[in-house]
């Protein structure tokens, strides 16, 4: 391995555990779900350095991408049922 290529993957690795840190220790969701699609990110970046580009395109489209959406998908929707959902007694004429 080159030294060019072992500088960029030890940058791209400790990228990764920066991301990795700050997802476990944020106390807002958002900034955890940005952070862990970050680590995905980087990790197919790294794929893509180490010469995994079927691996690297997998972990961008799937890793990185669809999970990140998911996860905020699924934040945005329970914020939602968490607001419109709530009947009062008010609501029950018996």
């Amino acid at each position: 391995m080159s030294p060019l290529i072992f500088g960029i993957t030890l940058v791209l690795c400790v990228t990764m555990l920066g991301a990795a840190l700050m997802a476990i220790r944020a106390t807002r969701l958002p900034v955890a779900i940005l952070a862990a699609g970050l680590v995905s990110l980087v990790a197919s970046i790294l794929f893509l350095v180490l010469a995994a580009p079927d691996v690297a395109m997998t972990e961008a489209a799937i890793g990185s991408g669809l999970t990140t959406f998911l996860f905020f998908f699924v934040l945005a929707r329970i914020r939602g049922a968490g607001q419109g959902d709530v009947e009062t007694e008010a609501d029950h004429h018996d």
